[in-house]
C-alpha cells in the first residue's frame, strides 16, 4: 500500500465535524410568528378584563390592537387577491371580524383574528424548518478534501473544486468528499445516509463510494467520478426541494369552496342592504338587517366545523406519541390507500444485534464460552458488529477476559491475544479458504452460508487458527412490525410496499417475517421517489414511512410522509408531515383511523353548521330576525360544532382507533361516513 495511505498530515485534524451543525430557524425570527404572538397576548390581556366587568375603555383598545397586529397581514393578502380579481377566505374573515365588532361582538371578531394569525404563523414556521433541513443536508459533505497530485504529494482543496478524474485520499474517520470509485486501499464505509444499510460496507478497489458517507477503518484512494453539483447527496437535496415545491397543494375541505362562498356572502350582504334602500327603506333598518345577515351567514361555524375535529385528533395523537404537523396533514392521513415502508430504522430497530450463537461441535465451547471469547477480542473495536457482540455478552452478564495485542484489518476482522491464545473474529469469506480442507473449516463455512442465506451477517471466530464457531448478527425487527403491517393492510385494502437500500436477501427475510410481498431492495433515494410516483401515477395516495436522509425525497414526494422520531435524521424529521416520537410503529394505523374518524366528524359538523346558517338566513330574509337572537343562533351553532369536534380529545377515541384490525369494520378501507363507531 502506498505510504500516502498511511500518513496523516496535521491538516487532517482540522477536518470538519462528523455530524453537521444543526440549522434551525427560531420561531421569533419569523415576522408572522411575532405578529401572531402579539395578537394572542393582547387578546389574552383583554379577555379577562371584559369578563370581569371592567369598563370598555380598559379592554377595548387592547382588542383593537389585537385586530391590527393579527389582521393586517391577512387583510393585505386578501386585498392583493382582490386586486387579482379573486376573493379568499382571509379577507372574508377580516370583514366578518370587523362586522362582528361593528355590532358589539368585539371579542368574537378578535378570536377569529387570533386563530387566523396563529395558523399563518405555524405554516410559515413549517416551511422555514423544512428549508433549514434541506440546507443543512449539504453539510454532510465535507467542505474540503485531500487531493493527490501527479507528483505524489497532497493538497487540501475545496470539494467544489474537485474535477472528474481527480484522486482524493480518505483517511479513517473522515467523510468522503466526492462520489467516486476506490482505486487503492480497503475500508469500511458507513453509507446509511445514502442507502439506509444498518452496517458499514467493506470498500475495496473498484467499489463505488458516495460523498457524505463516513469512512470508518482503513484509508482509501478514490477517483472522482461526479462533480459536486451532481453527487448523490446533492441530488437528494434537489429532489427534496423539487418534490416539496411540486406536490399538489392540499387544502382543507372548506377551503376548496371558499372562493364561491366568499363571493356569494359578499354579494348577498350587499343585496340585503341595497335592495330595501332601492325601494325607499330606512337606512338604519337596512344596515341592521345587513349586519345581522353577515353575522348569521359568516362562516365561523363552518370553519369551526372543520378545525376542532382535526385539531382534537392532532392533540390526541400527540399525547400518544405521534406529532402531526398540521390540520391539512391530519385530513390527508385519512385519505391514504397505499403505504410504502423503509426497512432499517423503520420496520427494524436500526441497531445490529447478535441473533444466533453457533459453537462448533469439537470446539469445547458452549454458547456463552464462544460469545465471551469473541467479545474479548472485539472489545477494543468501535465497529458496529463488535459493539453488537460485546453488548450481547453484557446482556448475558458474561465474564469477558482481557485481550492484548489487538489489531484490526479493514474488511477482514480483528485479532487479539486472549488468555494466551490468538483469537480472530471477522468475515468468513476472508478468514476461510475458498476450498476448506479441515472439518472445522467446512462446518464453519456451512454454518456461515446457512446464516447468510437467511439474510443475516455471519461472524467467524477462530482460535489459534482453528474455527470454533459462528455468530449471526442482524438488525432486530420491531416487536410491533408484523401487527402494524396487518393493520395497514386492513386500512388500505392492499399490502404495504417495502422500499429499502439494503441487500435483497435481508429485505426478503424481513418481508417474510412481517408479511410483505412487494419488496424492492437495493434502492437509491431517486429509486424510492420513482416507486412512490409510480404508485401515485396509478391514482393511489401513498403514505411513506422512513427515518433516514435517503428516505427524505420519498417523504417529500409522497401524498403523506411519516418519520421515525428517535433515530430519524434532521432532514427526514423536517420533511415528513408527521413524526412518530417514540418510534412505536403501531401508532401509524391508529393515527390513520383517528384521521378517518375526524373526517366523519367534519362532515357531521358541516351538516349541523349548514342547517343553522340556512335556517337563520331564511329567517332574516323572509321575516324579521332580532339581532340578539341571530347572534345567539350563530354563536350556538358555533359552540355545538366546536363541542362535537372536541369529542376526539378523549382517550376512548384513540383506544378505538388503535383497536386491532379484526375488531371491526371501522378499521377497514370500506368504512363509510355513516359509521360513527369512533
Amino acid at each position: 500500500m502506498s505510504p500516502a495511505l498511511l500518513q496523516r498530515p496535521e491538516r487532517a485534524a482540522q477536518a470538519g465535524p462528523a455530524t453537521p451543525p444543526r440549522r434551525r430557524t427560531r420561531v421569533l425570527a419569523l415576522a408572522e410568528a411575532r405578529w401572531a404572538g402579539a395578537a394572542l397576548v393582547l387578546f389574552l390581556a383583554a379577555l379577562p378584563l371584559q369578563l370581569t366587568g371592567a369598563p370598555a375603555w380598559a379592554w377595548g383598545p387592547l382588542y383593537g390592537l389585537a385586530y391590527v397586529t393579527g389582521g393586517w397581514e391577512p387583510a393585505l393578502e386578501g386585498l392583493r387577491a382582490l386586486r387579482d380579481r379573486t376573493l379568499d377566505v382571509d379577507l372574508l374573515m377580516i370583514v366578518a371580524a370587523i362586522g362582528a365588532a361593528s355590532i358589539g361582538q368585539v371579542m368574537d371578531g378578535a378570536l377569529l383574528i387570533v386563530i387566523f394569525a396563529t395558523s399563518g404563523a405555524l405554516e410559515a414556521l413549517a416551511t422555514a424548518r423544512t428549508q433549514d433541513a434541506v440546507r443543512g443536508l449539504l453539510d454532510l459533505a465535507p467542505a474540503t478534501a485531500t487531493r493527490l497530485t501527479p507528483g505524489g504529494g497532497e493538497e487540501t482543496v475545496a470539494t467544489e473544486d474537485l474535477r472528474i478524474g481527480d484522486t482524493i485520499l480518505i483517511r479513517p474517520g473522515e467523510r468522503v468528499g466526492a462520489d467516486g470509485r476506490v482505486v487503492e486501499g480497503a475500508g469500511e464505509v458507513d453509507q446509511a445516509t445514502i442507502t439506509g444499510e444498518p452496517l458499514p460496507v467493506t470498500k475495496e478497489s473498484g467499489d463505488e463510494v458516495f460523498a457524505g458517507t463516513l469512512n470508518g477503518t482503513g484509508a482509501l484512494r478514490v477517483t472522482v467520478e461526479r462533480d459536486a453539483s451532481d453527487s448523490v447527496i446533492a441530488r437528494i437535496v434537489a429532489m427534496v426541494a423539487e418534490a416539496s415545491g411540486t406536490k399538489a397543494p392540499t387544502q382543507l375541505f372548506i377551503e376548496k369552496v371558499e372562493q364561491r362562498y366568499s363571493l356569494g356572502m359578499v354579494a348577498a350582504t350587499l343585496a340585503v342592504f341595497l335592495v330595501p334602500m332601492a325601494f325607499g327603506g330606512d337606512l338604519t333598518s337596512a344596515l341592521l338587517r345587513a349586519m345581522t345577515f353577515m353575522i348569521v351567514a359568516s362562516p365561523c361555524a363552518v370553519v369551526l366545523a372543520t378545525m376542532p375535529p382535526l385539531l382534537s385528533a392532532i392533540a390526541n395523537a400527540g399525547r400518544h406519541g405521534v406529532l402531526v404537523k398540521s390540520a391539512v396533514v391530519m385530513e390527508r392521513l385519512g385519505q391514504v390507500d397505499a403505504v410504502a415502508l423503509d426497512k432499517t430504522g423503520t420496520l427494524t430497530e436500526g441497531t445490529p444485534r447478535v441473533t444466533a450463537i453457533r459453537p462448533l461441535r469439537d470446539s469445547g465451547l458452549d454458547e456463552d464460552g464462544l460469545l465471551a471469547l469473541a467479545a474479548a477480542a472485539e472489545h477494543p473495536s468501535e465497529h458496529p458488529l463488535a459493539r453488537a457482540v460485546v453488548a450481547a455478552a453484557q446482556e448475558r452478564r458474561l465474564r469477558v477476559p482481557a485481550a492484548g495485542d489487538f489489531t484490526s484489518a479493514p474488511g477482514t476482522g480483528v485479532t487479539a491475544t486472549v488468555q494466551g491464545r490468538t483469537v480472530t473474529v471477522g468475515s468468513p469469506a476472508r478468514l476461510l479458504p475458498a476450498a476448506p480442507e479441515t472439518a472445522p473449516d467446512r462446518s464453519a463455512a456451512a454454518l456461515a452460508t446457512e446464516l447468510e442465506n437467511d439474510g443475516r451477517t455471519a461472524v467467524l471466530v477462530r482460535r489459534d487458527g482453528v474455527a470454533v464457531g459462528v455468530l449471526a448478527v442482524a438488525d432486530r425487527l420491531r416487536p410491533d412490525a408484523a401487527s402494524t403491517v396487518k393493520d395497514l393492510t386492513a386500512l388500505t385494502g392492499r399490502t404495504p410496499m417495502l422500499l429499502t437500500g439494503d441487500n435483497p436477501r435481508a429485505a426478503a427475510r424481513l418481508g417474510a417475517d412481517v408479511g410483505i410481498t412487494d419488496i424492492r431492495a437495493g434502492l437509491l433515494p431517486q429509486d424510492k421517489v420513482a416507486a412512490v410516483r409510480g404508485e401515485e401515477a396509478a391514482g393511489r395516495k401513498v403514505l411513506v414511512i422512513g427515518d433516514g436522509v435517503n428516505d427524505a425525497p420519498a417523504l417529500a414526494a409522497a401524498h403523506t410522509g411519516i418519520a421515525m422520531g428517535r433515530a430519524g435524521s434532521d432532514l427526514a424529521l423536517e420533511t415528513a408531515d408527521a413524526v412518530i416520537v417514540r418510534d412505536e410503529l403501531a401508532t401509524v394505523p391508529a393515527v390513520m383511523a383517528l384521521s378517518r374518524a375526524a373526517r366523519r366528524l367534519v362532515v357531521q359538523n358541516l351538516v349541523i353548521a349548514g342547517v343553522f346558517i340556512s335556517g337563520l338566513v331564511v329567517w332574516d330574509l323572509a321575516g324579521h330576525l332580532p339581532l340578539p337572537l341571530g347572534v345567539l343562533g350563530h354563536e350556538g351553532s358555533t359552540v355545538i360544532v366546536g363541542l362535537n369536534g372536541l369529542r376526539l380529545l378523549r382517550d376512548a377515541a384513540w383506544t378505538r382507533a388503535a383497536a386491532p384490525a379484526d375488531d371491526g369494520a371501522a378499521r377497514t378501507h370500506t368504512a363509510t361516513p355513516a359509521d360513527d363507531s369512533h
